[in-house]
């Protein structure tokens, strides 16, 4: 039976010493949750939606057997990154040792969790993450780290530069 599945997008800033253990923590409370997270340098996220759209493709890469890793985990990375092989994306969209803006994506069954706030809490406490949400906000900035060029910016108007990121993450399918 498969369920509905819930997203949150959430931010924060923190320093990870070992990138390691830290993603280990990371998954051990997906783990003991039921729960997937996938984190990112939010400092390449342009907004929630950027996450979402990235969330979306994936789960429906899975569901018509699409995948090109071993996990949703990994295949949202991708997507998110607008990259195809997960040796570009994890330099690109990873999170690395010293300070670090965080983009953490939640994916909740609907069944699962009652308390979706709660949780994230929960998580960011856990892994003394300070909460600040205003790290997903994308600029102009942000889309040169996505790798879009000048040319790429000037063909649309300031309030569609997000339009630009989720049409690199449409492309990964025509690509793949």
């Amino acid at each position: 039976m498969v369920f509905e599945k819930q997203f949150i997008v959430a931010g924060g800033s923190c320093t990870i010493e070992h990138v390691e253990s830290f993603i280990s923590k990371v998954q051990q409370f997906a783990k003991n949750n039921h729960i997937l997270i996938q984190l990112f340098n939010a400092e390449k996220i342009y907004g929630k939606n950027h996450l979402l759209s990235a969330a979306q493709h994936a789960l429906r890469s899975e569901k018509e057997g699409r995948m090109t890793t071993n996990s949703v985990e990994m295949e949202i990375f991708l997507y998110a990154s607008g990259e195809r092989q997960i040796k570009l994306a994890i330099p690109k969209m990873g999170v690395t040792s010293g300070f670090n803006n965080i983009a953490v994506l939640f994916i909740i069954p609907s069944h699962s969790i009652k308390n979706e706030e709660t949780l994230v809490n929960s998580f960011f406490s856990t892994l003394q993450i300070k909460r600040d949400d205003n790290v997903l906000n994308g600029d102009e900035k942000t889309l040169h780290l996505f790798g879009i060029t000048d040319t790429e910016i000037q063909t649309v108007s300031k309030q569609k530069y997000d339009k630009l990121i989720l049409e690199k993450i449409a492309l990964i399918d025509i690509i793949k």
